[in-house]
């Protein structure tokens, strides 16, 4: 007998609504200063005084990060088919590339304003240098670790380096590239708000910065719950379109019943 269990987005909707109300709980018990803490009451009424702005600023935001994770993503997936077929590219950029994520990306990010001003096009490089990386070495590893057996019979069939690539490692290695992808969905959001953080005029970032210099916490609250939701949205519509773009994946560890 299975144990009937609620749809992910209703569950998630629950354990939402739960943290609303610790989060009004702990506002009311501890009499924490408004401008400190605003409760969730009070950030709901920002949204609702506030939505063409927080709309348009969001739309900003959300612009930044789909140009970021779609050049990243290509990037990353070139960068991977290269350095898999080139063995020579693979040792000489490799390094680069390791060493590249030693450097915090709060350090880049005034660079890049100043190398590319304050419009879209630096918050749009910042996304696309947090993506790169996962998208690359997820699909690198995923172009390693091909079944040996498939290559073998593809040797003795006669394939060449070129058919090998692209007819047996990359379709086997799409998985891994789907996890880098949802890893980089999961974190873009953060270059494009550290690039509005440094210098921008405007997007979710921008204007969260705008209210705590004017004391508005309800206002900033309020437009880091629409980063949230934003974030949220792109991380479960990438992953439901890569579900219908790889349907031979079977996940078998969903909603299994105990």
């Amino acid at each position: 007998m299975t144990r009937r269990t609620l749809p992910a987005p209703l569950r998630g909707l629950v354990v939402g609504a739960g943290l609303v109300v610790v989060w009004q709980a702990v506002v009311w018990a501890t009499g924490v200063p408004r401008y400190i803490l605003p409760g969730p009451i009070s950030v709901f009424r920002a949204i609702g005084e506030n939505t063409a702005l927080l709309a348009e600023h969001a739309a900003i935001t959300g612009a930044e990060i789909l140009l970021g994770l779609l050049f990243g993503a290509l990037l990353g997936t070139a960068s991977a088919l290269v350095m898999d077929y080139a063995q020579p590219v693979r040792r000489w950029l490799m390094p680069v590339l390791v060493a590249s994520q030693a450097i915090p990306v709060f350090a880049l990010a005034p660079l890049l304003v100043l190398w590319l001003g304050y419009g879209m096009t630096s918050k749009v490089a910042m996304a696309t240098l947090i993506i790169y990386f996962p998208v690359t070495a997820a699909f690198l590893d995923g172009l390693r670790r091909t079944e040996p057996g498939w290559l073998d019979l593809a040797r003795t069939m006669g394939a060449d380096r070129r058919s090998i690539l692209f007819r047996i490692r990359v379709p086997a290695a799409l998985p891994a590239l789907a996890s880098g992808l949802r890893v980089a969905a999961a974190v873009a959001p953060i270059g494009a708000v550290v690039g509005e953080w440094v210098g921008s005029a405007g997007g979710l970032g921008y204007l969260m910065l705008n209210a705590n210099a004017r004391m508005q916490t309800d206002l900033m609250y309020a437009a880091l719950a629409t980063l949230t939701v934003l974030g949220i949205v792109l991380y479960f519509t990438l992953n439901r379109l890569l579900a219908r773009a790889l349907p031979w994946v079977a996940d078998t560890g969903a909603d299994e019943p105990p």
